[in-house]
């Protein structure tokens, strides 16, 4: 009887460990399939969540992290008007239709940056065959033979373009940016940058896009702006608020409030450039100092960085009829902008991918919902 009481137990003992162990195989398991969904799978009924790429990622081991998180590319710099239009009889197409191609065979979405930008614009433009600066009729012949020849190459492949990027002016005073665009054009560049864009293609989405918008000045004149357009009619269909942030801006209030001001222009939102970087926010390009040595992802940058993503992602969800997408700008924190500004040769891990392509702990944390 004493036998058959311990050969029981045995017996009991034995069940309860593989009923455990089953129960830890089968979440396993699930904590492996939600490991193999992307940020496409998980926001899927919020957002399209994109990337901005070149053509080299596209033919690297990052090719196929693109495929498994992201719905939609940018290209990063292949179709801004100084690598897309050098001279003013040349274009040079083969990275931006290397991107174009990449989306279509895969069927992502595909947005266009940028048409008209103080930065990465090619001297000619502004210039005669004598160095002389343009009139403003001729510079805004140039612009529009640009806009219209590169969106006609990819019209029913970019579903939206960034149409001006950057007009307004950091300066607290100024209103918008002292660019040569203004400075030849004024004011009416942006106008009718939008309208050569819709002339060229009906169907596709315009954008103005500008960063700092966390900023109430800057933000106040941003909103200006838009009010300004539609006033005058031009077509004009959403705000792209860049998001490069960092681990001690925007706070929950600034974001919260950014939000819902530009919910106003009852416009579409996308969050264009998103990256959240480990240091704290520095505005202006510096040279790299003694204490900008200790580069090392450390727990404690890793857990603030982790709490900026949490709480800019509830904000998303909260406004998911207003924003449509949200698009990071660079794949991993392999290689980032960041890494030389403001700090020229500091790195920086703004991403939710590690060196490595693995998923961040801020990568889970904004998953969880």
């Amino acid at each position: 009887m004493k036998r058959l009481l311990i050969l029981l137990a045995l017996f009991t003992t034995i069940t309860l460990q593989f009923c455990f162990e089953s129960r830890n195989l089968q979440k396993g398991n699930i904590e492996m399939a939600d490991s193999s969904k992307g940020l496409k799978d998980y926001f899927k009924k919020y957002f399209i969540m994109g990337v901005a790429v070149s053509p080299r990622a596209l033919k690297s081991e990052e090719s196929a992290m693109i495929l498994s998180q992201f719905n939609s590319l940018t290209a990063e710099n292949a179709m801004k008007m100084g690598p897309i239009h050098p001279k003013e009889n040349e274009y040079f197409w083969r990275d931006a239709d290397s991107i174009a191609a990449f989306a279509k065979l895969n069927h992502l979405k595909l947005r266009g940056h940028n048409l008209c930008w103080h930065n990465q614009t090619p001297n000619w433009l502004f210039k005669d065959a004598e160095g002389k600066q343009v009139t403003k009729e001729v510079l805004l012949q140039r612009l529009k033979e640009h806009i219209t020849t590169v969106v006609k190459r990819y019209k029913g492949s970019i579903y939206a373009w960034d149409v001006v990027n950057e007009a307004i002016s950091d300066k607290k005073e100024e209103y918008l940016r002292n660019s040569l665009w203004y400075q030849i054009c004024g004011e009416e560049y942006i106008a009718k940058a939008f309208q050569f864009a819709h002339e060229a293609d009906p169907e596709a989405l315009l954008f103005y896009n500008d960063y700092n918008e966390i900023d109430p000045i800057k933000r106040e004149k941003i909103f200006r702006l838009f009010k300004s357009l539609q006033a005058a009619g031009i077509p004009i269909h959403g705000i792209g608020l860049q998001a490069h942030w960092a681990i001690n801006e925007p706070t929950r209030g600034q974001l919260d409030s950014t939000i819902q001001r530009f919910t106003e222009l009852g416009l579409n939102i996308q969050f264009t450039e998103l990256d959240i970087s480990v240091y704290p926010k520095e505005h202006n390009s510096r040279e790299k100092k003694s204490k900008d040595n200790n580069t090392i992802f450390t727990a404690e940058k890793e857990q603030k960085q982790q709490e900026e993503y949490k709480m800019c992602f509830e904000l998303f969800r909260k406004y998911r009829k207003n924003i449509s997408a949200i698009t990071f700008w660079n794949i991993s924190d392999r290689t980032s902008w960041l890494d030389n500004f403001p700090v020229r040769g500091r790195k920086d891990y703004p991403l939710l991918f590690d060196e490595s392509l693995q998923p961040k702990k801020a990568f889970w944390e904004i998953v969880k919902f």
